[in-house]
């Protein structure tokens, strides 16, 4: 077992959740102590949803080990069912529960609820949130749309799959991807888990083929759907200008209508910018992507294809489509990076050295303590990625904020690097204060020494003279300078970095 401080993805019954939420009239009741309550802040504090999840928790306590929890657990159930009176239900166990081995769905059968209660099991120790919300939909989908006879469906209609609570701006997608539907003429039977209640989960099957959006969570149910009732499905992502061409070609071939009217249209603003001059500054900046395998494959497509960066790391925790992203990594030239440890990814972005990240959360903290500008493209994210404005990922629109994402960073970085350049202007430089405050110089600061990064294998020791000197390199390789001059200390035993160090080990890397 490895202890750690953060984490990717949280437990399965996290994803169920995420879907439950996404649902109408349906609810959830989840087997846990008090303690595994924790989840609701995820809803109403990231995603600041107004009304906390539809789960129901037994929250029983240590004293109630010793007698029967199982009892407790029916009681939750039947007081849920009285009190919501949904269209269906699910019920499972947390991880903590799940040592007790209850068997929620064999108590909730002996209910005789009047409606569907369908038993989750998600194995908390082997298996992780994404894992669970597809294993969720795919179940609900299994119990509430039955094979049936085909019925007439137009050939131009189909089922959105995919979107979910907690999703990386899955709100937003929707809308862009309804849009262009729209335009073409195709007709959305349902969408689901967002916004579907049961009932309509048993009309999946009206439509002519589906719509996979996030494959991480409705793969499963696109292929149940497939090979039950008759169903293609398209599970190309709308993500940049490229992949939302694809898409619209995709989806247009199976409905049988003509994609000209939309690929023929405005279209979006990055092709533009990307055939003018100013975009020469873009062309081969190394960025590292890292996140879920939906993200990370299309955030490396756009930035490559798109936008002419070189991708030097590829990454995704998603296990599960590790075939997917090691694919793609190889049409770059690179060998990917599958992992759920986020010592490991910084360990990678570290010795790659790239001048631009795009990843999850975690990596915007990784980046910071490297000194690399980063964007958020992927879950998990802080509140600060689920903006109240329409910032969606997908379609033509979602082009432009990819852009906006993308380049912000590195230009704000330039920026930077400017200020950092005049820093010893006699008019401009940070021991003076503010003109509207007379201008006075500050008080000199005293002479230190600053330690090295934390990270180093052998500790090693910047002089203040020598950290002046090394912000005077420009901000895009002053990772590799920093890495290259601890290098040629640690190898000659110096235990001081000075100026004449930083310079020594620069002539002895340019050779």
């Amino acid at each position: 077992m490895q202890l750690t401080l953060w984490t990717y993805e949280g437990p399965p019954h996290i994803g169920a959740m995420r879907v439950a939420t996404a649902m109408r009239s349906l609810h959830y009741v989840l087997h846990a102590p008090q303690g595994d309550t924790y989840a609701d802040l995820l809803f109403t504090m990231i995603e600041r949803h107004g009304a906390r999840p539809p789960v129901t928790y037994t929250t029983f306590q240590a004293r109630d080990l010793g007698s029967d929890t199982a009892e407790i657990f029916k009681q939750a159930v039947a007081a849920a069912y009285e009190r919501f009176r949904p269209q269906a239900m699910i019920v499972g166990a947390s991880c903590t529960a799940e040592l007790l081995q209850d068997d929620p769905g064999g108590l909730s059968r002996a209910l005789g609820l009047p409606i569907p209660v369908i038993p989750l099991e998600l194995p908390a120790y082997q298996k992780k949130e994404n894992w669970g919300a597809s294993e969720t939909f795919y179940r609900l989908v299994r119990t509430l749309a039955p094979a049936a006879p085909a019925p007439e469906r137009p050939k131009a209609s189909c089922n959105i799959l995919g979107p979910t609570s907690l999703g990386f701006r899955h709100r937003d997608d929707l809308r862009e991807v309804r849009g262009l539907l729209g335009d073409l003429g195709i007709a959305v039977n349902v969408v689901a888990p967002l916004g579907a209640t049961p009932a309509d989960l048993g009309r999946l099957g009206q439509a002519a083929f589906n719509v996979v959006l996030y494959p991480e969570v409705a793969r499963s149910a696109a292929q149940w759907l497939e090979k039950t009732h008759g169903q293609p499905f398209v599970e190309t992502a709308p993500i940049g200008v490229k992949g939302t061409t694809a898409f619209v070609e995709a989806v247009a071939a199976l409905a049988g209508v003509d994609p000209a009217p939309i690929l023929d249209g405005e279209g979006s603003r990055l092709t533009w910018y990307a055939r003018s001059v100013d975009s020469t500054y873009l062309t081969g900046k190394r960025v590292f992507v890292f996140g879920d395998a939906t993200h990370a494959i299309a955030a490396a497509r756009v930035a490559a294809r798109e936008i002419g960066f070189a991708i030097v790391g590829l990454g995704t925790y998603s296990r599960e489509f590790a075939r997917e992203v090691r694919a793609e990594a190889s049409v770059h030239g690179i060998e990917a990076l599958i992992t759920d440890d986020y010592l490991a990814v910084e360990a990678a972005i570290a010795a790659a050295q790239p001048e631009l990240v795009l990843g999850t959360q975690m990596e915007r903290h990784i980046a910071k303590r490297l000194g690399i500008p980063c964007a958020v493209i992927s879950a998990p994210m802080h509140v600060q990625d689920v903006p109240a404005r329409h910032a969606p990922q997908m379609g033509f629109e979602g082009a432009n904020v990819l852009f906006d994402t993308f380049v912000h960073p590195l230009m704000m970085g330039l920026e930077e690097h400017l200020l950092a350049m005049f820093r010893d202007d006699p008019e401009f430089h940070d021991r003076v204060a503010p003109s509207h405050l007379g201008g006075r110089p500050r008080e000199a600061a005293e002479t230190v020494v600053v330690a090295a990064p934390a990270t180093a294998a052998t500790p090693v020791v910047w002089s203040i003279e020598a950290e002046r000197e090394l912000k005077k390199v420009p901000f895009f390789v002053r990772g590799k300078a920093r890495h290259n001059t601890e290098r040629y200390a640690r190898e000659r035993a110096l235990p001081l970095i000075t100026v004449e160090t930083l310079y020594d080990a620069k002539a002895h890397f340019s050779r």
